[in-house]
């Protein structure tokens, strides 16, 4: 072994600060965009907030802090609030012991205590608004007012903090023991006690356990239907009404009479009465609009803050003394990073335009004609269009939203996988099979509704040979229950 000194070139992508930032501000949606100027006009004097109708050939400086007036000056306005505080106070003490006349002259004719509502009494619109109650409250509601053990109670709010929006116990009780402190005997209790709240079914560990709540609720025990929930659910949904009779050794239309009741009467989410029904608004981030022959692009800034530099900084920067060392420091590192966020706001800018023009280029059938023209595409395929690196494009993709013609739809909706259709080679996007699919489901007749193999047939007619194990995926993905259960339902 030897100590010596060696020379190596070597090339490395080194993170600066600057572009740190921003790649920060790329992948920021526009709430959290917003959150971030407002916080940095906080943190940062050397920023300042514009108002859409200030004057854009503002002087330099006259929107920093006043310079005409001396720190040890009194305000201009002060002198008048002064005056009228000795007018208030000379006045109440002219009045001194005479009240009843003072009264007098006040009083307008109405018994003291008794005043007229005015619009300024009533309360504002926000003191107003209300909310439903969530299932969560419902039953902590109902809880506080049927137990007065410790242990129940503490069990209880544990056991309703573990119930999802449909009704259903998501945790064991040895979960919920330790998380509440006490023993399995409290969470039992507890759970005996909510299970027989309002909704009906609440606190179920499984559909069975939910329908069964209800069948005793209703007074059902030892009937038909609480032996077709107990024992044969699945036969239920697969519609095998010929394997139930046999098996309880009833009549088919018994089964079937009862079957129907369990499907119309039961309720086999008991929480969805309180399910929110609040209306999420989407703020869209580029407008895309048709202009003659041709579709333009326009940046949504709305809702953001304008900021620019504060001039009176840069005029003390530019004086050359009476400003001292750790000011000056001061001022030019926080001068510095005004510049890096404007700058990354700008490129921020460019890059979400680039891509939406990419987007528009590729997508232009889509934008003419709807989800069934929409075009396969990758990160790959804008990425090479406007030469920037697909980790750049997954940035500015997410979480922005795009307005077009066919209605609004986030980035990432425009890259999809495609299949190629069989004969004339047109590739087809992922999203227009899930659309053709959803059409065809809608159309069927319900009395006897499609099957896969069937749906796969009908997509090879169009050229799309599409495996039967793909349309059942797409078919979860969109919801749409299988053949059995959308016969019942119809």
């Amino acid at each position: 072994m030897e100590a010596r000194l060696e020379l190596k070139l070597s090339q490395k992508l080194i993170m600066t600060p600057q572009l740190q930032q921003a790649i920060k501000l790329l992948q920021l949606s526009r709430l959290e965009l917003s959150q971030t100027l407002a916080q940095e006009l906080v943190e940062n004097p050397v920023l300042e907030e514009v108002s859409p109708d200030a004057a854009e050939d503002a002087s330099e400086g006259e929107l920093g802090p006043s310079e005409s007036m001396d720190a040890g000056s009194a305000a201009p306005d002060r002198q008048p609030e002064a005056e009228g505080e000795r007018e208030l106070k000379t006045e109440f003490d002219q009045v001194g012991t005479r009240w009843d006349e003072y009264i007098d002259e006040m009083s307008d004719g109405r018994d003291f205590g008794a005043m007229e509502p005015s619009e300024d009494d009533r309360p504002t619109y926000d003191q107003t608004l209300t909310r439903l109650p969530s299932l969560s409250d419902h039953l902590m509601w109902q809880l506080h007012l049927s137990v007065s053990d410790d242990a129940v109670l503490a069990a209880g709010e544990v056991i309703i903090g573990n119930i999802d929006d449909d009704g259903y116990l998501r945790a064991t009780p040895d979960e919920m023991a330790g998380d509440a402190g006490v023993t399995l005997r409290d969470v039992e209790n507890a759970l005996v006690v909510i299970q027989g709240f309002d909704p009906v079914g609440v606190g179920a560990r499984d559909l069975k356990e939910c329908l069964l709540i209800q069948v005793r609720y209703l007074d059902l025990q030892g009937t038909l239907v609480e032996k077709i929930v107990q024992e044969h659910l699945p036969d239920l949904e697969k519609r095998k009404y010929q394997n139930v009779a046999k098996a309880l050794n009833v009549t088919q239309q018994d089964v079937m009479e009862a079957s129907a009741f369990i499907i119309h009467e039961l309720e086999p989410k008991p929480g969805r009465p309180f399910a929110s029904a609040d209306t999420q608004y989407v703020v869209p981030d580029v407008y895309v609009t048709k202009v003659d022959e041709h579709y333009v692009i326009q940046l949504n800034d709305e809702g953001f803050p304008r900021v620019r530099i504060n001039p009176y900084y840069r005029k003390i920067l530019g004086q050359k003394e009476g400003v001292d060392k750790t000011t000056r420091e001061y001022i030019e590192e926080r001068l510095r990073s005004a510049q890096w966020l404007i700058k990354g706001m700008e490129q921020r800018n460019k890059t979400i335009y680039k891509v939406a023009e990419s987007i528009v280029k590729f997508q232009t059938d889509f934008l003419e004609h709807g989800i069934s023209n929409l075009k396969p595409m990758v990160l790959k395929d804008v990425a090479e269009d406007i030469s920037m690196h697909e980790s750049t494009i997954s940035r500015v993709t997410t979480s922005k939203y795009m307005h077009t013609p066919q209605g609004i739809f986030p980035l990432k909706f425009f890259f999809t996988s495609g299949f190629t259709t069989a004969g004339t080679g047109t590739e087809v996007s992922s999203l227009t099979v899930k659309d053709a699919i959803q059409k065809m489901v809608r159309e069927e007749d319900a009395a006897a509704p499609l099957k896969d193999q069937q749906i796969v047939d009908t997509l090879k007619a169009r050229g799309l040979d599409i495996a039967r194990r793909t349309v059942a995926k797409y078919r979860e993905e969109l919801k749409i229950p299988p053949t059995s259960v959308r016969k019942r339902m119809g």
